[in-house]
């Protein structure tokens, strides 16, 4: 500060001087170094996560299973229908067996006379293998929408039936398919309680002409 006569009041010494430049250039020299320890420590710490993250991704991940496919219920109900239905075409056939046909055991036919309950005549044999009621419907009564359905000659399978419903108790007839016996179908192996006779096995080709009588249906329980 000048004064009066402009001179320092307050003059600094030489030894003042150098004091105050070395604390100065002190400051300078920490401010430094701090910036710089700042800068290492961020710079570490970056380099650190991305070694962690690195090490993180490189490790084995467990993987999911696979989940088990679940078994189709629909496929397994028609398998089991279809093994139901075939069992019960040939329960049909052993039925008819237990009359004995063809043989001298066999059951006399009869319209009158029964045989385990059943009319001994044709409608009451198949009404037996069909397990129906028990002195069995007649002929007319089996092709009922009740027991049977309307099917083609071609669609016959083991335990259908072939029927003649029309005409009077002596005419009328009815017969069990059970295949086919030659590869043109103009045949077939049957079972049936024949009049005059009784129970039989034979092959017989009611129904295959154009103008036949004969129809084919189907059991409803079959």
């Amino acid at each position: 500060m000048k004064g009066k006569h402009g001179k320092d009041r307050f003059p600094l010494g030489p030894r003042m001087t150098g004091a105050l430049f070395g604390l100065a250039f002190f400051g300078v020299v920490a401010s430094t170094a701090h910036a710089s320890v700042g800068s290492d420590s961020d710079s570490g710490s970056g380099s650190g996560s991305g070694d962690k993250a690195a090490a993180i991704a490189a490790l084995p991940h467990k993987q999911k299973k696979p989940e088990r496919a679940v078994p189709d219920a629909s496929g397994d109900k028609a398998r089991a229908k279809k093994s139901g239905a075939a069992n019960a075409r040939s329960e049909v056939i052993a039925r008819a067996r237990t009359w004995n046909p063809g043989t001298d055991d066999r059951v006399r036919y009869s319209q009158v006379r029964s045989h385990n309950g059943y009319r001994a005549d044709c409608s009451g044999f198949v009404s037996m293998t069909l397990g129906l009621e028990k002195p069995g419907p007649n002929t007319q009564g089996l092709t009922s929408s009740r027991y049977t359905e309307r099917i083609s000659m071609d669609e016959l399978k083991k335990g259908d039936l072939v029927m003649d419903a029309q005409g009077t108790n002596t005419t009328r007839h009815v017969v069990i398919f059970e295949k086919w016996a030659n590869s043109g179908r103009t045949s077939y192996w049957a079972y049936e309680q024949r009049g005059r006779y009784g129970t039989d096995y034979r092959e017989r080709d009611y129904g295959l002409d154009s103008g036949s009588q004969y129809k084919a249906y189907r059991p409803k329980n079959l």
